[in-house]
């Protein structure tokens, strides 16, 4: 079967003029947005409405249906509404969002007017990652250049509609992509996560209703006001429709982006655009969500079709389509501790399972991947994790224990095996050892 390759999302990468609004313009941007916010789309409800029937579902990670987010915007409250976009990419593993912003930064600046319109704000915030320069050099242009069309302002086009958009730098914090924790960067205060209820449709950025959307999510909703709901829903998966960005890195003969219709193959991702594994080496295993989703075998692979029902269904999950490729020759215990070195450094310190599990982890994988193991030390760390998960604030423990944990339970004759062999062991030497435990 040949994979349907998009061209819906990146259909302008790599054009000579793909960010320049001249360009943009030329090949129909900002139509759908002018045509929303006249009126010739619907009311602001309607486009809500639209979006929901669409099926798109959110694509920074949790997956929640982008239409039904916008429809929790409480009515009449008196206070201003915000939108605010979740441009802070930084799980391991996913790169998609930064292609969006360096090559074609208008399209997310069209959805984000669209999405103003339809929850009724008046100000935006593009949340960016400090690392990400040429993509905050090239989403300020793109916004100098719609404010001196008249694209965004006062009266936009003479519609009535008003729409101030800002660009908002963060830190380089991974907690900061959490969606609370966001919102506090951009207050100016520590980028704690915060506790839900209240949810920040009702109560978010200053106190007052606020939308959280990824930038890929964003880049979508042109299209679909464009096309209409029935098109998108038609694409791919019929659980989880649409086109998606898969960021593919590891031991593959060609990483990259790809976008693709959701409901396809895995294992033909791999095979295909991304060219096998390099070196003629047999698959091992994938994290197929980001860094925080649950490890895959070669075995499973190749029963996982790339949507969320199908991954789910392998006991993982979707995530931000950011797919790690691990051939035979991968030490599990060294990439688990490599994860979890991340893990522990990017903690906020809120939540003290969090803050003293995850050194913890790292502590004990440490002496396991030395050959200092203790035969007690998988099951610490199984219980650690068990008293880490579903007890802090935000998700970012979970997201440290899914890996952590389905790497030792998938892999566990690796762990064992650099335990029994002590200091002395080749640290290769279990790295390519033969199907793992419980694989399928």
């Amino acid at each position: 079967m040949t994979l349907p390759m998009g061209n819906i999302i990146s259909a302008r990468f790599g054009k000579d003029d793909s960010c320049a609004l001249k360009g943009y313009r030329a090949d129909g941007g900002y139509d759908a947005y002018l045509a929303a916010i006249h009126g010739k789309k619907g009311t602001p409800d309607d486009i809500t409405a639209m979006v929901k029937a669409s099926g798109l579902k959110g694509r920074g990670g949790a997956g929640f249906s982008t239409g039904m987010k916008w429809s929790f915007v409480p009515k009449n409250t008196g206070k201003p509404v915000y939108l605010c976009v979740n441009g802070d990419e930084s799980e391991p593993g996913t790169f998609k969002d930064r292609q969006i912003l360096e090559l074609d930064p208008h399209q997310l600046l069209e959805g984000v007017g669209i999405t103003c319109y339809a929850i009724g704000a008046h100000t935006a915030y593009v949340y960016l990652r400090c690392e990400f320069r040429d993509g905050i050099r090239k989403t300020e242009a793109a916004i100098k250049e719609a404010y001196a069309a008249g694209l965004f302002g006062k009266d936009i086009d003479g519609s009535g509609f008003d729409l101030d958009v800002h660009v908002h730098i963060g830190g380089g914090a991974y907690i900061c992509g959490e969606e609370t924790s966001l919102l506090n960067s951009i207050e100016g205060v520590r980028p704690y996560p915060r506790n839900k209820p209240p949810f920040p449709a009702v109560e978010g950025l200053w106190s007052c209703p606020t939308i959280i959307n990824n930038v890929e999510t964003i880049a979508n909703i042109p299209h679909i006001v464009k096309h209409g709901a029935e098109w998108h829903a038609k694409l791919g998966h019929p659980d989880d429709p649409g086109s998606r960005l898969w960021c593919v890195s590891g031991h593959v003969n060609t990483p990259g982006v790809f976008e693709i219709e959701t409901g396809y193959s895995l294992q033909e991702l791999i095979d295909g655009p991304c060219g096998g594994i390099r070196n003629g080496k047999r698959l091992k295993a994938i994290i197929p969500g980001g860094s925080s989703s649950k490890v895959l075998t070669a075995n499973e692979v190749e029963k996982t079709t790339m949507d969320t029902p199908g991954i789910r269904a392998m006991g993982s999950s979707l995530g931000s389509a950011g797919i790690i490729v691990l051939d035979e020759d991968t030490c599990m215990v060294q990439a688990n501790l490599n994860l979890m070195r991340f893990y522990a450094h990017e903690s906020c310190g809120q939540c003290t399972p969090c803050r003293e599990g995850t050194p913890w982890v790292v502590k004990i994988l440490e002496r396991v991947a030395s050959g200092h193991g203790r035969k007690a030390d998988l099951e610490l760390l199984l219980d650690i994790a068990h008293n880490m998960e579903g007890r802090t604030v935000c998700a970012l423990a979970d997201g440290a224990c899914w890996p952590l944990t389905s790497i030792i339970k998938k892999f566990r004759h690796e762990y064992e095996a650099k335990i029994q062999q002590g200091p002395e062991a080749d640290a290769g030497t279990t790295a390519g050892a033969s199907a793992p435990v419980g694989a399928a």
